[in-house]
């Protein structure tokens, strides 16, 4: 070896060296920075750290879940995408959990809920455990998510000002005597380049008095600061008098709280104290502190991670007596979950409380929730949708007057350098003016909800009937069909191996949760809007189409998917103590009315790959492409004529059978007149040259009926058809449909 390569080899040796010796160090400092909440700090070693190693995964996790902490979700997405793609979660398990929550805290929910299905399958080895779990109820959410990203309430929505709001974190917590009472992640001395969370950044109580629908200048509570230690959140007694809020200690970003209360009197504080252990049990974060007056009770509800809770931070509450006694804690099952259920606040006027959840379905991160209490009990938690919750982290709601105040990261927050690092306070107001939407804004609105899709069991409601209608309700077919979901997953995966047996019970769950489970939840949105219009006496027609898989023959379908309908209908009625009743009735006071258009398509809409083997039962019944074939669909909505169109059909489906092709199908249909009004048939559309069609009268008295004939040639048809012709009125865009289906053989 020459002299030269021998000094160019010991070079590169010694460079080497100097890399690795930097990338220790720089590894070394961002994890002790990570463990501070540095995080800002934090990354800027770890891209001094992969300029030298861009490879190693180890890295490359470590700075995705320090982009995570630092809530630039854009690029935690990015990074988690590169873990997963290299070790595929057998390093890092939760890569790909955490890359789908990184979609989902984007917007991208059609993405995120791809990649939650991968994550259930990926993990359904251990069900028991977090990760399959949150990877459920996450597909679940989403599927939620994307259902309801158009649901916005009427309010303007803005972000407090500078007095209230910096570039750091700020969080509300309500407002007594016209005061906002807050907290806010500052420094004593705001350096306004950065975004760190360093032992000079701490969280304490502050103050903003309201005048003129403004905020002045905030100020920090003295009275209740302490240096070293942070202090947030608060809430006033019933009578005023006293003031609870967390008095923390924390470690990096890390707090641990008690609960603190001060005596109040014209406004001074004195007399300082923690609650006792029954409240701040020994070894646990208690924070978060919200006074309810459920029923004649005071009641203190708080947010606490003790052993009995179900996971992370649980809601409590315990009954005070006399000011000062504090009744045995009970967890508030109903809302508690695996994730974190935080900053509660009670809405008295409602009987409502608020909280903010990372589990229940919503957009992305935390999501404001209420849950009416009723007869002591708390109700499921509902979602109070956009544009109050984001795909960010929404939390801390309130309610003072006609506004709603929120603290969120959403863009649109004040920062410096990434745009969802820090929190601000919102607020929600009703507009000054509303202005009630056009009948055309209306119907847009409506039909923005549709398809709305309804599945149903094989055969179901009233097996092996003729009948065309059934007094089952479809919310109980619902409910029966989604308790045989341990029967599905058992026939769907009869006699595979264990791989593809997992495989098809993860599929066919996933149908369950993506088809049946989201058809219910459009329906509940979707009739949210169509209430407001009948409210507003709107006169609407709801157009309901049928589908059945094609296990048994097509007439006995027709008359099955119209029970289907049916049961749709009697829903309808019977729901909210039959609010919809009148308008189906057409005996609401306010001229309010809607009819059901059905359109009692059967077998020959299904997928023809589709099992019709009685006997096949794990394919013809259990398989997730019948299933899928076997449900009713909302498809369009209009508002009705004036007049109500005047003609109607006594059976508008013909099924000619199974019959050669070739043969001239020759069938006709009695339609009448149902108005009291003579009125005239114009034309008969015919959209085949297979078909000829004629009608015996074109002009009908009221209640007067007539005859259509209808002829197919099917020498040039094939398989399973449908068929129709249209009858249109003189004057009258709406047209009446005729069907003919046949199934043809050679």
């Amino acid at each position: 070896m020459s002299r030269l390569h021998l000094v160019l080899f010991f070079i590169s040796i010694s460079f080497l060296g100097v890399s690795q010796d930097n990338l220790s160090k720089y590894l070394n400092f961002a994890k002790e920075q990570y463990d501070k909440g540095d995080y800002y700090y934090a990354l800027e070693y770890y891209e001094k750290a992969m300029q030298i190693d861009s490879n190693t995964i180890d890295i490359l996790w470590n700075y995705a879940e320090t982009l995570k902490a630092y809530k630039d979700y854009r690029n935690a997405e990015i990074y988690y995408a590169k873990v997963y793609d290299r070790e595929e979660a057998q390093i890092y398990p939760a890569s790909l959990l955490y890359w789908g929550l990184m979609q989902k805290q984007n917007g991208k929910y059609e993405q995120a809920l791809l990649t939650f299905k991968k994550a259930k399958k990926k993990y359904y080895k251990n069900k028991k455990g977090y990760l399959y779990k949150k990877a459920k109820q996450e597909l679940i959410s989403t599927v939620w998510a994307a259902s309801s990203v158009i649901d916005t309430a009427n309010v303007s929505f803005e972000r407090l000002p500078e007095t209230v709001n910096t570039k750091n974190s700020e969080f509300g917590h309500g407002i007594y005597n016209g005061s906002l009472i807050f907290s806010s992640l500052r420094a004593d001395s705001i350096n306004s380049i950065e975004e760190v969370y360093s032992k000079s950044y701490r969280t304490h109580l502050y103050s903003s008095k309201k005048e003129d629908m403004s905020f002045v200048a905030s100020e920090r509570m003295k009275d209740l600061f302490v240096e070293k230690l942070n202090t947030g959140n608060g809430s006033f007694s019933l009578d005023g008098n006293r003031f609870y809020y967390s008095q923390c200690t924390e470690k990096g970003y890390n707090y641990t709280c008690k609960i603190m209360v001060a005596q109040y009197n014209n406004g001074k504080w004195f007399s300082i104290d923690s609650l006792g252990e029954i409240i701040n049990e020994p070894y646990t974060n208690t924070t978060m502190p919200c006074i309810a007056q459920i029923g004649n009770e005071e009641v203190l509800i708080f947010a606490s991670d003790r052993e009995d809770g179900k996971g992370g931070l649980d809601l409590y509450l315990s009954k005070i007596r006399n000011g000062n006694q504090y009744l045995k804690v009970r967890a508030i099952k109903s809302l508690n979950s695996l994730d974190n259920e935080i900053t509660p606040w009670w809405d008295s006027d409602n009987q409502r409380l608020y909280f903010s959840s990372s589990w229940h379905s919503g957009f992305g991160g935390y999501d404001i929730f209420y849950s009416e209490n009723k007869n002591g009990r708390f109700e499921p938690p509902t979602n109070i949708g956009l544009p109050f919750n984001s795909s960010a982290n929404d939390l801390y709601y309130f309610k003072q007057e006609d506004s709603s105040y929120i603290t969120s990261n959403r863009i649109g927050v004040l920062y410096s350098k990434n745009p969802t690092c820090c929190s601000d306070i919102f607020v929600a107001k009703p507009p000054k003016k509303i202005i009630p939407p056009t009948k055309e804004e209306s119907l847009a609105d409506l039909n923005k909800r549709l398809p709305v899709t309804l599945y149903f069991h094989n055969d179901i409601p009233n097996p092996k009937s003729r009948d065309t209608v059934t007094t089952l309700n479809y919310m109980t077919t619902y409910a029966e069909y989604t308790k045989m979901l341990d029967k599905y997953k058992k026939e769907y995966s009869k006699g595979l191996n264990v791989e593809k047996s997992e495989g098809a019970k993860e599929d066919i769950e996933s149908f369950f949760i993506e088809y049946v489970d989201k058809g219910v939840s459009d329906l509940s949105l979707f009739k949210k809007l169509l209430l407001k219009e009948l409210e507003r006496g709107a006169k609407i027609n709801i157009t309901v189409k049928g589908f059945a898989s094609p296990l048994a023959k097509t007439d006995y379908n027709v008359n099955l998917t119209k029970r289907r309908i049916s049961s749709l209908v009697n829903h309808m009625r019977e729901d909210r103590d039959g609010v919809f009743a009148p308008y189906l009735d057409g005996t609401a006071t306010n001229g309010g009315r809607v009819i059901f258009s059905q359109i009692p398509f059967g077998e020959y809409t299904a997928n023809q790959l589709t099992s019709d083997n009685p006997n096949d039962v794990q394919n013809s019944i259990y398989s997730r492409s019948a299933a899928i074939e076997r449900k009713i669909e909302i498809q369009s909505v209009s508002y009705l004529e004036e007049n109500e169109f005047a003609l109607v059909a006594k059976q508008p489906v013909f099924d000619a059978g199974a019959i050669k092709q070739g043969t001239t199908i020759k069938t006709s249909f009695i339609i009448k007149n149902k108005s009291n009004n003579p009125i005239e048939i114009e034309s008969i559309r015919v959209p085949c040259d297979c078909i000829t069609s004629k009608v015996e009268t074109t002009k009908l008295q009221a209640n007067e009926e007539t005859t259509v004939y209808m002829n197919i040639d099917t020498s040039n048809l094939t398989d399973f058809i449908v068929k129709s012709v249209y009858v249109k009125l003189k004057g009258i865009d709406e047209e009446l449909q005729l069907i003919v289906t046949s199934q043809l053989f050679k």
